[in-house]
């Protein structure tokens, strides 16, 4: 997929992106959106006539020490056939627990034996899908005392184990970043730029914890000053990728979403133009 930027589909917009066809790069569905046949499904396959799709599944609970559930596996390949997706990606975290489904995406210790059961996993979905996955960087809250790996690091050993590809949130970057009190750019040392595959940008929102500010990755609002500087940094770093917005809590109006499309797409311009007359 060329270097663009698109939006996150939601079923509120569904109606009016199928009427109108607005300028965008890409639109981007969550699988566990998708699994049954419907209309909605319908109406997808019909706008890959004139747009790339890509999958975001956030049920495959890739950390499970159970393994992938083969039953949903199944469904969400049944989907990418049918889609046949410019990307897919999941998120490095789990979220089953013998045969039961949390309503998150649950952290991971940064362990080599946490290491490992990734790995598996990921390794049995890139053979299942016969694709190559992306995995999403989580926004973390609290960092596990026993972790022997910084996040980076466990990415980084993930990719070069299993094949993968990386989705870089700048999002969860900024966010985890603040509530850990790390410096993001140093975050940012060590990947493996190559695997870089897509971005995600979204909003977040700021809580009161004990009288101190922690951010949730909450989906909810535009994309912060903050996390667009550390978007630019991304970029200058690792060049242009395929960019989306999220929104996924509160939704605006098309256009605002839109507009925020317009805001990435115009810094990959740049990247773009940048890097040729550097060539």
């Amino acid at each position: 997929m060329n270097p663009v930027a698109g939006i996150g589909l939601r079923s509120p917009h569904l109606a009016e992106i199928a009427r109108d066809r607005p300028a965008t790069g890409f639109l981007e569905i969550h699988a566990e959106n998708h699994l049954a046949s419907s209309p909605a499904l319908r109406t997808v396959e019909r706008l890959r006539e004139d747009y790339e799709v890509s999958v975001h599944a956030v049920g495959l609970s890739l950390g499970s020490v159970d393994g992938l559930d083969e039953g949903h596996l199944d469904r969400v390949a049944a989907l990418i056939r049918r889609l046949e997706p410019a990307l897919i990606s999941d998120h490095l975290s789990w979220s089953v627990a013998d045969g039961r489904y949390f309503n998150d995406l649950l952290p991971l210790p940064y362990t080599e034996e946490a290491l490992e059961v990734v790995v598996r996993n990921v390794l049995r979905l890139q053979d299942r899908l016969e694709r190559q996955v992306l995995v999403e960087n989580p926004s973390c809250y609290l960092a596990f005392a026993h972790s022997t790996l910084s996040e980076p690091e466990f990415l980084a050993e993930l990719v070069s184990r299993s094949g993968c590809g990386l989705l870089l949130d700048a999002n969860n970057i900024a966010v985890t970043a603040h509530n850990l009190r790390l410096d993001p750019g140093a975050w940012l040392d060590g990947l493996p730029a190559s695997a870089i595959g897509e971005y995600h940008l979204a909003g977040h929102a700021v809580n009161d914890a004990d009288g101190k500010p922690i951010l949730i990755d909450d989906h909810g609002s535009r994309v912060g000053e903050c996390v667009w500087a550390l978007f630019d940094e991304i970029v200058r770093r690792y060049g242009p990728r395929p960019t989306l917005v999220e929104w996924d809590t509160d939704l605006p109006v098309l256009d605002v979403l839109l507009d925020e499309a317009r805001r990435a797409g115009r810094a990959l311009d740049i990247a773009v133009e940048t890097n040729a007359r550097a060539a």
